[in-house]
């Protein structure tokens, strides 16, 4: 695929993505410092995220305070709709509460590409949350979270603290009960400051504050798909063909002096057709399908570019949108490529130069590789264009 304008492997540089799957990846937590407080400016800035906090209409919950000192209920600076009274909602920032905006992404554009980068190059759905907390003051109290996170310091200095980790790899939806969870020993202590980041692994217990000025941070949540879930879809391809999977649970089960011999005996063949059945290609298709489906198209300058193609010429140069997360397969004569949640499909014989021009993010249309000729060319082009998967450079 075509690289993007925002890669992963500048998200976590200098460490290598080989080097944080084989030994950070829901394994263990990572510092990185780096010296540099304008890493990260090009994707936020304690402006950009007041700029849409007092200009857009914005509902709770997805914006809304968090104050680990107190509760703070919703009506305190919500109007009877949900909608967000930013004034109101300032206020509470000044006695002490965090601003929580989940899912920013969906307002700023270079937030939006982040997220698209990562679930591209990782294979899973990202969100982007952000936390503006005054000084001298805790949003929430120690917890784990049920999905991986990168946290991205944009602005200011925040203290964070690490303990063990009470539950490894939570379920995403496993309820957290702190009555229940000790936080353990602290296992590190450290400040991040603009430009630094750190990644968490789902169910590493933490808090953070702030000491002297307000801080901004942007966390990045990994919303994996997990073996189980891969299980389970592969167990209801099977139960779909087989009744015997569809059948009640035994009269009188629920007694106390009811017999499960026969029972655990039909359990157990249950088992061995499922471990004979099975179709670990199919469950992974269903997992990537749906991801890839559900990943909306990101097209700014579309408009430019429909208008640009009347006057199309082979001279021209184009290439592949980055970010573009996508998957192709040849059936039946035609090449197939899912993308943005529609199929595209082409004769088999363009194949050769689609997936070029889906992978190659500079290219002259003229040097398509394959057997069509230029007219051929610029329709292919004129076809990906439209489709949002290729645009044509300046």
């Amino acid at each position: 695929m075509a690289e993007s304008t925002y890669a992963f492997r500048k998200l976590i540089a200098p460490i290598t993505p080989e080097q944080f799957y084989a030994e950070h990846w829901e394994r263990k937590p990572l510092v990185i410092r780096r010296e540099q407080r304008d890493y990260y400016a090009d994707l936020l800035s304690l402006r950009a995220f007041d700029h849409v906090i007092t200009t857009q209409a914005l509902m709770h919950p997805q914006c809304f305070i968090a104050n680990a000192a107190r509760q703070v209920d919703a009506s305190e600076y919500t109007f009877p709709n949900n909608s967000v009274d930013s004034a109101r909602l300032y206020q509470q920032f000044a006695d002490g509460g965090t601003i929580v905006f989940n899912q920013l992404e969906g307002f700023i554009p270079p937030l939006a590409d982040l997220c698209r980068s990562l679930e591209r190059d990782i294979s899973t759905r990202f969100q982007c949350n952000i936390y503006c907390t005054p000084s001298n003051a805790q949003g929430f109290p120690t917890h784990y979270d049920s999905h991986d996170v990168f946290i991205l310091q944009i602005h200011g200095t925040k203290h964070w603290i690490l303990y063990n980790t009470p539950v490894e790899l939570p379920f995403k939806g496993q309820p957290f009960r702190r009555d229940e969870t000790p936080k353990g020993e602290v296992t590190a202590e450290f400040d991040l400051h603009p430009g630094d980041m750190l990644y968490l692994p789902r169910g590493v217990m933490h808090d953070a504050q702030t000491r002297e000025g307000e801080t901004l941070h942007i966390t990045l949540g990994a919303l994996a798909t997990s073996w189980t879930e891969l299980l389970l879809e592969a167990v209801a391809k099977v139960a779909l063909g087989d009744a015997d999977f569809r059948r009640s649970l035994p009269v009188g089960y629920a007694q106390t002096e009811f017999d499960r011999a026969r029972s655990r005996e039909f359990f157990q063949s249950l088992m061995k057709r499922v471990a004979e059945r099975v179709d670990f290609d199919a469950a992974m298709d269903h997992f990537a399908d749906d991801l890839v489906s559900t990943r909306h198209a990101l097209l700014e300058g579309q408009m430019e570019q429909i208008l640009r193609l009347p006057k199309l010429s082979v001279k021209d140069r184009a290439g592949a949108r980055p970010n573009l997360v996508y998957r192709w397969r040849i059936r039946d004569g035609q090449f197939i490529v899912s993308c943005y949640g529609a199929e595209m499909r082409l004769p088999e014989h363009a194949a050769e130069p689609a997936r070029f021009a889906l992978e190659t993010p500079d290219f002259v249309i003229e040097d398509l590789p394959g057997d069509l000729d230029d007219a051929g060319k610029l329709v292919l082009v004129r076809r990906l264009v439209r489709e949002g998967m290729v645009r044509v450079h300046a």
